[in-house]
């Protein structure tokens, strides 16, 4: 047992020395140990890529908060959250008794105007056909077509107050602008609404882009080549439909605005998540990647076993983008260079050839 105790602690203060050096020089840098032989190893592979990567953003080109355009109680819920609406379709019915109140009260107003016009207009005729046998002033003449005048301006009146309180009325009736999936619901049945408080919020997925800014130097190679390959979270690659390269750069930062346009996928990938996309004019080489069982995590440190001419080093990595079996290497490792399938492994094979020193 003591002989087993001090075999672990010479490793730990191997590890402990080239977990120093990782973190406070070169990330190449590490503690060059016995050789060891027969190690499952790795090559690290050089990946190229379609064209230099960037992560960008989904996001709907229609996205539409519907809000109340008029005040009422909620009496009806049609649909909810990831529900698919065609356009036109009724999501949230309000109460509309005050609104159907206001109607009936316009159109008795403008029925009443209707009888003040013709009334109005009879009695200019008849002061029309006086004037001409000179029964009648002319004063008199004008002052009946000042009457009437007003009386169908009053009816004019009265069919817009008609016209609003009607639109006030659909507006207790909310529809879908157009298809779409519901992505949220702010309201309950029953909850009384005002003007203006969002009630729906829904998006197109058969129009979404991604908008990224690139430096204005690879921008430029855009403009020959304006195309791009989106990889999605769940492994799925399409060619964009449209790449548009914005015209002017950022005054302050000098990148360029690029939008891909995705085309129609089902399913539809949801605005707010991330994907990659990689632009086939920027050609280049991709970090490495390791699988993640190579990896030796010691608190927020990362390394791998590295062999060397026989010999083994822990070399601390700095990661980028992971997934489930593979994670990509943005320095320490250069493709080429071997490296210790099992860290377990490999870490017996550092006690064994020390304590045969």
């Amino acid at each position: 047992m003591r002989k087993l105790a001090s075999r672990i602690g010479r490793f730990v203060g191997a590890w402990l020395l080239a977990g120093a050096l990782a973190a406070c020089g070169d990330a190449r840098q590490a503690v060059a140990l016995p050789a060891v032989e027969g190690l499952d190893t790795l090559v690290v592979p050089a990946e190229v890529t379609a064209g230099r990567a960037w992560e960008g953003v989904v996001e709907a080109v229609r996205q539409a908060t519907l809000s109340a355009q008029t005040q009422g109680r909620v009496a009806e819920i049609r649909h909810d959250v990831d529900d698919r609406v065609a356009a036109g379709d009724l999501l949230v019915r309000l109460t509309a008794i005050e609104q159907q109140a206001a109607v009936d009260t316009a159109r008795a107003q403008l029925r009443a105007a209707d009888a003040a016009v013709a009334e109005a207009d009879a009695t200019w005729r008849r002061y029309d056909e006086l004037s001409r046998q000179r029964h009648v002033s002319r004063a008199q003449l004008d002052q009946t077509r000042m009457l009437r005048d007003s009386a169908v301006a009053a009816r004019d009146a009265a069919r817009a107050r008609l016209a609003e309180s009607e639109q006030q009325v659909d507006y207790t009736a909310i529809r879908a602008p157009y298809a779409g999936v519901v992505v949220s619901r702010e309201v309950e049945p029953g909850e009384s609404v005002v003007v203006n408080q969002p009630l729906m919020t829904l998006f197109s997925p058969d129009a979404l882009r991604i908008e990224l800014s690139l430096p204005q130097s690879e921008a430029a190679h855009m403009l020959a080549q304006p195309r791009a390959r989106i990889t999605f979270a769940d492994g799925r690659n399409v060619e964009a439909a449209d790449v548009t390269v914005f015209p002017s750069a950022d005054p302050g930062t000098h990148a360029v605005r690029v939008r891909v346009h995705l085309p129609p996928l089902e399913p539809a990938p949801r605005p707010g998540t991330t994907a990659k996309v990689a632009f086939p004019a920027l050609a280049g080489t991709a970090y490495p990647t390791v699988p993640v069982s190579a990896l030796v995590r010691r608190g927020e440190v990362n390394a791998v076993y590295v062999l060397v001419d026989g010999r083994l080093s822990l070399r601390q990595l700095r990661l980028g983008q992971r997934t489930d079996a593979n994670v990509q290497v943005i320095s320490g490792l250069h493709p080429g260079e071997t490296i210790a399938a099992d860290p377990v492994a490999a870490a017996q094979a550092l006690i064994a050839a020390r304590s045969a020193r």
